[in-house]
């Protein structure tokens, strides 16, 4: 059986993901070249890769149950010392994050997590506790709030990179 790995996503739109990626590259988290910044709602996860077009249809039930909400991003917190992570917090948008998360996170893409879900976006992670106090301290002002009309799913490629499979669009009312 083949399987592959995917993940879903709410990306943080442009100017934001810029600035975000910038202060990853400044920090020195080379994990910016593999996915742009956002707020998780699937981690990576190994499925088979024949239950895809499944999980497309999951996803797709999923966004047309949900309507668009939106994220209000404040501040900075961190995983420490659990996790060597930085983020830039979500201060409004919780609950939506939560239950979409919930809502992905069954059917065909049902997993056990390590820890609860916390919607956050990473901007510092596994490196240097100078990098991390930088980013930590350098974001702490940080907000920014957008609208999330939609999620997107990312599939692995070869060398670790995570290429877009699906854009889904928020339906619901």
């Amino acid at each position: 059986m083949t399987t592959t790995r995917v993940g879903v996503v709410i990306s943080v739109p442009t100017p934001w993901r810029q600035v975000l990626a910038g202060w990853r590259v400044r920090v020195g988290d080379a994990e910016i070249t593999r996915i742009p910044p956002h707020v998780t709602l699937l981690p990576p996860t190994e499925v088979p890769a024949e239950l895809l077009p499944e999980i497309d249809d999951h996803l797709a039930a999923v966004a047309d149950g949900h309507g668009p909400f939106e994220i209000h991003l404040s501040g900075t917190g961190t995983f420490r010392p659990v996790s060597d992570v930085v983020f830039v917090a979500v201060a409004a948008g919780i609950a939506q994050c939560e239950q979409l998360e919930r809502r992905v996170r069954s059917g065909p893409l049902h997993r056990e997590t390590r820890f609860p879900y916390h919607p956050h976006v990473t901007v510092a992670h596994d490196i240097p506790h100078e990098g991390l106090d930088e980013a930590y301290e350098g974001l702490a002002a940080f907000d920014a709030r957008f609208a999330v009309r939609g999620f997107t799913a990312f599939q692995q490629e070869a060398g670790g990179v995570w290429a877009v499979r699906k854009d889904f669009a928020l339906r619901g009312s």
